[in-house]
């Protein structure tokens, strides 16, 4: 499996300029609100602050690691949110890295009494470096005896490093129960070519949605409202393009105030890799199991990928930690908490 890996790298170091590059994924892709799509900005109509952190196949030498910090606010008094996040990335044995600092902006426009719809926004900024002299090229490669560093690679510098402007959008209408999104990020599609070269990054769109089904109540809460534990759950879908590659979530999270358990499926079985031929092969990633816990003002997640293609469970799946806190800032006449949240999964 680590030849195979080094043959991939040296690909990836002789036709760097023709890659088409894929944005670091979430599996709590809820818990990641503004990452997953601008219009989630400011959506709990309080003040939060979130983290995201994931490690994508530990056990091999090509990991993928992934940190992402975020806070919004609700403006009551102009129907408003506004945001910044603030991502980085680094992937694989060259240490490709990628720092991304966006601002946000969503409306809050109320077209019924059921149904309100939040357009949104997002400009970033984005720089990405690698060191070449890391990476295992072709010519350092020996099919009998795997990598030999003592043989020369190619000589392009000993490190790049590109920066750019992007913009994105999104949208969401929900209802009490139902909730489905749009977003489309890199809209301008910006040159992330690290050598001299055009290496567009190619627009990513996610269609999500999901719906809140209520259950039982459980016993009253711990508290002055007299009311009773949540007990509800949603079934939820993501649908991700980028590129050639197309990838789809699919699964459930249950919720027994304070726990929350999910299980989805990430992948595209009926084809989700489109090669230049227009071939298209299925791709099946993982299962995501989820545990989390909810309390009045704070949410806490953690998931493990268990690994279904072909890298299998030695990869060491992927690990994902998610936190998200909320409070007030100043005076507030909104209506009851929860009457237009969106009804997402808890974590």
């Amino acid at each position: 499996m680590r030849k195979l890996l080094f043959v991939f790298l040296a690909a990836l170091g002789l036709f760097l300029e023709e890659v088409k590059a894929q944005d670091p994924q979430f599996s709590q892709f809820y818990a990641a609100p503004l990452y997953i799509n601008p219009a989630f900005t400011g959506a709990s109509e309080y003040t939060r602050i979130g983290a995201n952190y994931r490690n994508q196949w530990p056990s091999l030498d090509a990991s993928f690691v992934t940190f992402s910090a975020y806070g919004d606010h609700f403006i009551e008094k102009y129907n408003s949110g506004v945001g910044m996040i603030i991502t980085t990335d680094q992937e694989g044995l060259a240490g490709l890295r990628s720092t991304s600092i966006g601002a946000s902006y969503a409306y809050q426009l109320q077209l019924s009494d059921k149904l309100v719809f939040r357009p949104g926004f997002q400009l970033g900024y984005t720089s990405r470096n690698v060191n070449f002299t890391d990476l295992v090229w072709g010519s350092q490669l020996n099919p009998i005896t795997g990598y030999d560093k003592t043989q020369p690679g190619e000589n392009i510098g000993s490190g790049e490093r590109v920066s750019y402007l992007d913009i994105s959008v999104g949208g969401i209408l929900f209802s009490k129960n139902l909730f489905i999104g749009v977003s489309a990020f890199h809209l301008n599609e910006p040159n992330q070519s690290l050598i001299d070269g055009e290496s567009p990054l190619p627009m990513r769109i996610s269609v999500h949605g999901g719906y809140k089904i209520m259950l039982k109540s459980g016993g009253l809460r711990n508290d002055l409202t007299y009311t009773k534990k949540e007990r509800s759950l949603t079934p939820v879908f993501q649908y991700k393009s980028q590129g050639p590659f197309q990838i789809l979530d699919v699964g459930a999270y249950l919720h027994l105030e304070p726990i929350n358990i999910g299980v989805t499926y990430r992948g595209f079985p009926l084809g989700g890799l489109e090669t230049a031929t227009g071939t298209q092969f299925p791709q099946n990633e993982a299962l995501v199991f989820a545990f989390g816990i909810t309390t009045d003002n704070m949410n806490i997640g953690y998931s493990y990928d268990y690994t279904i293609s072909e890298l299998g469970a030695s990869s060491g799946g992927a690990h994902e930690f998610s936190i998200s806190y909320f409070f007030k800032m100043g005076k507030t006449n909104r209506a009851p908490r929860n009457r237009w949240k969106i009804p997402c999964p808890k974590n």
